[in-house]
């Protein structure tokens, strides 16, 4: 066959060749380092991106010189070198240089089994990746026959109709286009691309002289690494084929013998039989260790007791072991602390913080939908918020499934260890309390059917689960689980808190958690949180005997009547605040007034509406008249927010007393507070004048009555795109603004946030949105909202507080856009506060690089 030679050439890897891993590879670089350390690496060659382009195209570089370099009678591999090893690749082939030949000098040198086995290896390996061959013809063969070689070159031969070639620089041709074209090939773009790869990212090949493992002597082959891959705690760990007298442990062919790299069950190691080996393989481990800066696992051979490296990957590990390793790596003086921030992917916290299902055990998938809130959890099937309380108080485990939640669900969640629900986006209400509490949590599992009435969820595939049924949810992955799994701990150990000590030292953002009640506070503060960024005070209505009040506020016909059930929850609100406050240690509290439409703490079921008949002593036609009379077409969009405040007053009054009572009774004997309120779903400066009088009138009046003075501070929830646009108006009235990016998106989108998840999947996948807004921080659209408010409102005050308090803070998207536009700190759920702070702290390391 004719082949066109290439332009592009190979490189000799030595000590001092031009390798570049944005040329080569990260293999090839990295065998030049293991070589510039002395190691015993094998004769290797590397071809750059540029070269192996051109092999697709037909352009082979001068082979005879390669094969004449590493040896002519050498068998050789052929392994991937793409820049980023996360990219994938073709897979490796062994033995190229195999031919009837080379197989009968194996048999006299290493014996017929160690022949057979490298030259089968070959033909199927060829056969499979260079002719495309059904690999099924070839595991069917009987490879442990003394005529299993003649068996498989015949069938290659009939499947091809050509006889198995026998030249080794046609060999190495054919493995080598082979190789390339499938890097090129559509399948495999894609694959990448969805790794993150540009769209023509490139591959290089390495070529390497092979060190067979196999001889008269001791010989063999293994892996060896210094960490386990789970935990990342140090201990050698791998193990050691050995295949002497010519037996091959890696095919089956001969007695298998594997000798583990520490002591075995029958008293053997590899320390005892081949010591010296062994312990260079330590020094070596060591030297890569220090000089790579990184956990390796080394792939070697010993050939007749001559040591061998053919390569050193880093070690795979969970991300719990990545946080252990990265830490001992800096701990060590191997890298900085700043170099062990940007080892940690910020998302990746996620997986220490929760119990997460073994990535090893067996899963049998039942639903799949959106990764509304990270870990997993197992339990019994409920289907409404009082079977989920009755479960927890029988110490049961429960899952609570629902088509979607509403506020009545919140008792609920808090009693369940993880909910599912049919409907929903990643900011639906399900999502958003699931994140909060802590919860696993997946959402628009469109694909189950469930009927309440009949207490069952009819899945995809036809089974049918019931209440009482064990299913497991795993919150990270967006998927529920028939039964019970095997589970990994949460992992918040010494690395972890070290970990995020560095990073709190080199961020220059602010970090808050979003937190309603004393545990959300508590949670805030033992992952480190700055204060809490928003407290949303509906949320400490949900306990029976506040709901009762709440529901004869709403009920009631005058202000009077108003004021007196509102009085009933004056006590509560301020103790909920005061110990909110003496939680938090004098930390910011940023407490936005009641915001939820009046329906939504109003029974919706026949059998509530007959209970709440009787708890009001009124016939069930005038509640439900009341009820059917405060429903609205868009309840997001109606009376709700400071339009709720400013046409019921009464309400805001009450919670601000209870703040300045609770301000005054927790200052007493800890740390001055000075509370931030917050009027929410502002579109114009008059609501905030309106506000704004009230509460400061209610201040002064607190004021006289205690004869205790105090501070707070009043802002704005900025969730409308005219709040955004007029940021420079209301900053006259306001000391900070925040935006809710959660309603912000909503309103700019015209998207309702529990209903875009049905479609959303479909729109990005065509491109109508990079990823999904409700997620994603839309920085075109949402952003430049957010960048004008900000402007605007610096214009007129420059030290005015800037924040975003939606969902979207605890993105690492989300905190660079922050940081870029000025703001002073995030806030997001307790669960995402070390999310936050680590990638906050990433962005102003690199800044500092950049610099």
């Amino acid at each position: 066959m004719q082949k066109k030679q290439s332009k592009s050439s190979f490189t000799l890897i030595t000590p001092s060749a031009a390798i570049d891993a944005v040329r080569h590879g990260g293999r090839a670089k990295c065998l030049q380092r293991l070589i510039r350390l002395e190691m015993p690496v094998p004769p290797t060659v590397a071809l750059d991106f540029e070269a192996v382009h051109g092999i697709s195209a037909g352009h082979m570089p001068d082979l005879k010189a390669m094969l004449t370099l590493l040896g002519d009678e050498a068998l050789i591999s052929v392994r991937p070198s793409s820049q980023d090893k996360d990219w994938g690749g073709p897979g490796a082939i062994l033995n190229i240089g195999m031919n009837d030949k080379a197989h009968a000098r194996l048999t006299k040198s290493h014996g017929a089994a160690a022949a057979d086995a490298l030259y089968l290896r070959f033909i199927g390996s060829y056969a499979t990746h260079v002719a495309r061959l059904d690999p099924d013809e070839f595991t069917r063969l009987d490879l442990s026959g003394p005529d299993a070689v003649a068996e498989a070159l015949r069938t290659y031969a009939e499947e091809t109709e050509e006889p198995f070639p026998q030249d080794p620089e046609l060999q190495l041709a054919e493995v080598l286009r082979s190789m390339a074209r499938a890097w090129e090939g559509t399948t495999a773009r894609l694959l990448r691309q969805a790794k993150g790869a540009p769209a023509d990212a490139g591959l290089g090949l390495v070529v390497q002289k092979m060190a067979l493992g196999v001889g008269m002597g001791l010989s063999g082959s293994g892996v060896i690494q210094f960490v386990k891959s789970s935990t990342g705690t140090r201990e050698v760990r791998g193990r050691y084929l050995c295949k002497s007298q010519g037996r091959d442990a890696l095919t089956g062919a001969g007695e298998r013998d594997v000798m583990y790299l520490t002591r075995d069950d029958r008293g053997r190691s590899i320390e005892e039989v081949l010591p010296q080996n062994y312990a260079d393989l330590l020094r070596f481990g060591e030297l890569i260790r220090s000089r790579l800066r990184e956990e390796m696992q080394i792939e070697f051979t010993i050939e007749n007791e001559e040591l061998f490296i053919l390569d050193a990957v880093r070690v795979a590990r969970s991300e719990r072991a990545n946080v252990r390793i990265a830490v001992a790596l800096a701990e060590d003086g191997v890298i900085t602390p700043d170099e062990a921030i940007c080892r940690i992917p910020p998302r990746a916290l996620a997986e220490l913080l929760h119990s997460q299902v073994d990535p090893d055990g067996a899963r049998d998938v039942i639903a799949h939908g959106i990764a509304a809130s990270p870990g997993a959890a197992t339990g019994r099937i409920v289907f409404t918020a009082r079977d989920a309380q009755s479960s927890a108080a029988r110490d049961e485990a429960c899952i609570l499934v629902r088509r979607e939640t509403s506020p009545e669900d919140i008792r609920g969640m808090h009693a369940a260890k993880a909910v599912l629900t049919k409907r929903g986006g990643i900011t639906s209400h399900a999502a958003v309390i699931a994140r909060g509490l802590g919860l696993p949590c997946v959402v628009g599992a469109a694909d189950m059917v469930i009927n309440l009435q009949k207490g069952k969820v009819i899945l995809a595939d036809g089974r049918v689960l019931r209440a009482g049924d064990t299913i497991t949810i795993d919150g990270t992955a967006g998927e529920a689980m028939a039964g019970a799994v095997k589970m990994l701990p949460p992992e918040l150990g010494n690395s972890f808190h070290t970990l995020l000590g560095w990073a709190d030292a080199a961020r220059d953002i602010g970090v808050r958690a979003n937190a309603d009640t004393p545990d959300d506070a508590r949670k805030a503060m033992m992952f480190s949180a700055e204060g809490i960024g928003l407290c949303r005070t509906e949320h400490m209505f949900i306990d029976d005997d506040r709901l009762l009040a709440m529901r004869e506020m709403i009920f009631a016909d005058h202000s009077d009547d108003r004021r007196a059930a509102l009085e009933r929850l004056l006590p509560m609100q301020r103790a909920d605040f005061a110990e909110l406050f003496r939680i938090m240690s004098g930390k910011p509290v940023c407490i936005r007034l009641f915001d939820p439409p009046l329906h939504e703490f109003l029974p919706h079921g026949r059998e509530g509406l007959r209970e709440l008949a009787e708890a009001l002593d009124l016939p069930v036609s005038d509640v439900n008249s009341r009820v059917e009379g405060l429903r609205e077409f868009n309840p997001m969009l109606g009376m709700r927010g400071v339009r709720l405040g400013l046409t019921v007053p009464e309400i805001y009054d009450m919670q601000a007393r209870a703040i300045f009572e609770a301000t005054i009774e927790a200052s007493k004997g800890g740390d001055p507070v000075v509370p931030e309120i917050m009027i929410p779903l502002v579109s114009a400066r008059r609501e905030v004048e309106i506000v704004k009088a009230r509460i400061d009138a209610v201040a002064a009046a607190v004021r006289i009555e205690t004869e205790a003075d105090f501070s707070y501070t009043l802002g704005v929830m900025v969730e409308t795109p005219r709040a955004a646009l007029r940021a420079g108006d209301i900053a006259h009235h306001a000391d900070f603004l925040s935006f809710g990016t959660n309603d912000l998106t909503q309103m700019t989108y015209g998207l309702s946030r529990d209903d875009a998840g049905r479609f959303m999947g479909e729109y990005v996948r065509l491109g109508v949105y990079d990823e999904d807004p409700f997620h994603m921080l839309d920085n075109d659209g949402v952003g430049e909202l957010l960048m004008l408010g900000a402007e605007r409102g610096r214009k007129v005050d420059q030290g005015i507080t800037l924040s975003i308090c939606g969902e979207h803070g605890g993105n690492p998207e989300s905190i660079a856009f922050c940081r870029d536009a000025g703001f002073d700190y995030v806030s997001c759920s307790p669960f995402r506060v070390p999310v936050a702070r680590l990638a906050a702290a990433q962005l102003a390391i690199r800044d500092k690089i950049k610099q």
